[in-house]
């Protein structure tokens, strides 16, 4: 046999980044450095209905989204923004607010300072503040903004609206190089310089470097790759990862997850959002829970309870372990915005939930508490075990119920006794 060595368990190379702090009240949301990654979330209403986005907002946050962004495109949009804050405030909903602005940003930002004032943070996309000599006056109203309110400000490059001044002018660059580079080269090279010059423009009118979060958001994910690793490689500003338009259900998941996965490994990334499409009748909200469990998967942050379950076989024809899994796994989901605060810890937990005796014992005993349900010719016994040892046996048409009571007393006897 060859010589044996230890073998390093994988982990999240270190970020790189400055840090930013994101304020509301006596909330402070840090971005970058050595704090966790953030997830962040956008609502779909209009921001003119106060109440109708004051509320999605709180869904959002009650679901696990630690920033919100809002539309604030209209005068009519602005003007509503402080009110939104205030049904907020009033709702015990402390998530700091951020304002989406395209366009007119500047002028809203000047007439309304209430607007300003409300938000936490700006969305600045250097792609429409304007073209010609109105350009950098423009940015310049925003960032002045900024300034005056003591604000954070993203400056979010997008492909689908890239400054085409910019992109000329560097195509013209390419022509005459003995070697040109092919135009996706070019569009990648537009993206970052476009975001890291503005953030210098920023700076040289006054800006804190510590106040600007920097994103160039794409629709492709080995392109979002290819763009945040030389944008990780030519700054140190604080970086909000997420594809463009990551698109419906399963293709949105699995790109968001892919993308976002390989740059967190890398170290690369400060806040995510997953920009899904919602199905018909699915809650905006979905976005938030794709999101978490990308950083929970990692390793990098928890959020809720895991609920580990068995994907079924020839040996388990029973759906009981299905239904039972759900059925924690969302109990758990649902309970999380009163148990984050009732319950210090609880979100670490580990729940099992098995469908036969091949691996059901085992997995339970890793769990915090498990089940390992009966299979396919089994003995019609559910053992139940607790911290690792078996701690009883259950069995009859109730298994489902008494061990949802059992982990219920267990998140009271554990994580109760800490508040």
């Amino acid at each position: 046999m060859s010589e044996l060595h230890p073998i390093a368990p994988a982990a999240p190379l270190p970020r790189r980044s400055r840090q930013a702090r994101v304020v509301w009240g006596p909330r402070v949301v840090t971005v970058g450095g050595d704090a966790p990654v953030r997830v962040q979330s956008m609502t779909n209403t209009d921001t003119v209905d106060a109440i109708g986005t004051a509320i999605q907002v709180k869904e959002l946050a009650n679901a696990g989204s630690e920033m919100v962004r809002i539309t604030v495109n209209t005068p009519e949009a602005a003007a509503q923004v402080p009110y939104i804050r205030e049904q907020l405030d009033r709702m015990g909903v402390d998530v700091p607010l951020v304002g989406d602005f395209h366009y007119n940003g500047h002028r809203l930002l000047t007439e309304y300072p209430d607007c300003a004032q409300a938000l936490s943070k700006y969305r600045i996309n250097p792609g429409n503040v304007g073209k010609g000599d109105k350009k950098d006056r423009q940015f310049g109203q925003m960032i002045e903004a900024a300034m005056r309110w003591n604000k954070v400000v993203r400056i979010g490059v997008n492909w689908g609206s890239l400054d085409q001044e910019l992109l000329a002018s560097l195509m013209d660059v390419n022509s005459r190089r003995a070697q040109p580079w092919n135009a996706k080269s070019v569009m990648y090279e537009a993206l970052v310089s476009s975001a890291i010059d503005s953030a210098k423009l920023a700076e040289s009118m006054g800006m804190d470097g510590d106040q600007i979060i920097l994103s160039c958001k794409v629709s492709g994910v080995q392109d979002l790759i290819s763009v945040y690793r030389e944008l990780a490689r030519r700054c140190d500003y604080a970086l909000h990862l997420g594809l463009t338009e990551a698109g419906m259900g399963t293709k949105g998941t699995v790109a968001s997850a892919t993308a976002l996965s390989i740059l967190l490994q890398e170290g690369i990334g400060d806040t995510i959002r997953v920009s899904l499409t919602p199905q018909p009748g699915e809650a905006r909200t979905q976005e938030v829970v794709i999101a978490s469990e990308i950083l929970q998967a990692l390793g990098l942050r928890v959020f809720v309870p895991s609920v580990t379950a068995c994907p079924g076989c020839g040996r388990t024809t029973s759906t009981t372990f299905q239904e039972l899994a759900k059925q924690i796994d969302d109990y758990l989901r649902m309970q999380m915005p009163v148990w984050r605060h009732k319950y210090p810890g609880v979100e670490a937990m580990k729940v099992a939930v098995m469908g036969c005796i091949v691996n059901g014992p085992g997995e339970s005993k890793h769990a915090d508490i498990g089940i390992s349900l009966p299979g396919t010719g089994e003995a019609p016994a559910a053992p139940v075990f607790i911290d690792g040892e078996k701690a009883l046996t259950l069995r009859g048409e109730n298994i489902a119920t008494e061990f949802h009571q059992i982990v219920e007393n267990y998140i009271e006897k554990r994580f109760g006794a800490q508040v």
